[in-house]
């Protein structure tokens, strides 16, 4: 296989990174391609595409609060990829590989900069009820459509498994929706590898009367509509995860012989032989009598 291939195959394994380890990933592809020089410049399309459909987080020069880095987020027309951080009016430079930020710049606030604020106080507020350690980034879009993500992980190494959870919601209050999207990530890989890997779209009507409301009066009601939603979308997932317990792990595992010990797969000749030996000893028994 030549150098181009593996880096090809590094950058294949980069984008199926589970949550948290991707620097694992990184190191075990390092041997694989055994070219550190050739590996960077292969896999940074790679680790870009990855960090932006995983809602990486950065944090933000200057600031004490971390940013999500996405397609959203991204300063239009600059000659270098410069990526905004709405909530301190600051536009960065973004390192795909070592995941830091710099070269901050500031940037103008948006011409509806009252309702995204009030959208982000309370993403703010949600984020401190529901998440733990979440980060969330609420953008303009226009004079009536926002975005608004949501990210949040967790990582226990010390028991095999690691998880994200992704919101992404667009709010169009012209046409009074919100179309929306969940993602969860969950990687187990205790004596095993078993990875969660599911998305749930969403549709959310907006009621007229919101749209009348003060700016921090509507974004409460928004923030009320996406709680619902994301509230059935945990139900849900629970539920999926009691049935596959009860029901589909249970039937792929294989029932315990009557002595209750595991077969030493070794040795089953041997079991076979003994199976044999007692059939003929009853039929050599029965012949006697």
């Amino acid at each position: 296989m030549s150098s181009e291939d593996r880096v090809q195959v590094a950058a294949s394994f980069i984008l199926q990174s589970p949550p948290g380890e991707i620097n694992d990933v990184l190191n075990d592809v390092r041997v694989i391609v055994d070219d550190d020089a050739g590996l960077e410049e292969g896999i940074l399309p790679a680790l870009r595409e990855y960090n932006i459909a995983q809602f990486t987080t950065v944090e933000v020069p200057g600031e004490q609060h971390q940013t999500i880095v996405s397609d959203f987020a991204r300063v239009p027309d600059t000659e270098e990829e410069r990526y905004l951080d709405p909530r301190s009016t600051t536009s960065f430079v973004f390192n795909h590989l070592t995941l830091e930020a710099t070269d901050p710049q500031s940037e103008e606030p948006s011409e509806v900069e009252p309702q995204r604020a009030a959208l982000e106080s309370a993403a703010l507020s949600y984020l401190s009820s529901h998440y733990h350690d979440g980060v969330t980034t609420v953008l303009a879009l226009s004079t009536t459509r926002f975005a608004i993500q949501i990210v949040s992980n967790k990582y226990n190494p010390s028991n095999y498994w690691a998880g994200r959870w992704r919101s992404h919601y667009e709010i169009d209050f012209e046409s009074r929706t919100i179309q929306g999207r969940v993602l969860v990530n969950v990687h187990y890989y205790e004596q095993g590898n078993v990875q969660l890997s599911t998305s749930n779209d969403l549709s959310i009507s907006i009621p007229s009367a919101v749209s009348s409301l003060s700016p921090a009066s509507s974004a409460s009601k928004i923030f009320a509509l996406i709680e619902a939603e994301e509230s059935r979308c945990q139900t849900s997932l629970n539920d999926a995860y009691h049935e596959m317990g009860e029901k589909a792990f249970k039937g792929l595992r294989r029932a315990l012989p009557l002595t209750r010990q595991k077969i030493d797969w070794d040795k089953t000749m041997g079991y076979k032989l003994g199976a044999e030996l007692t059939a003929s000893n009853r039929t050599f028994g029965a012949q006697a009598r």
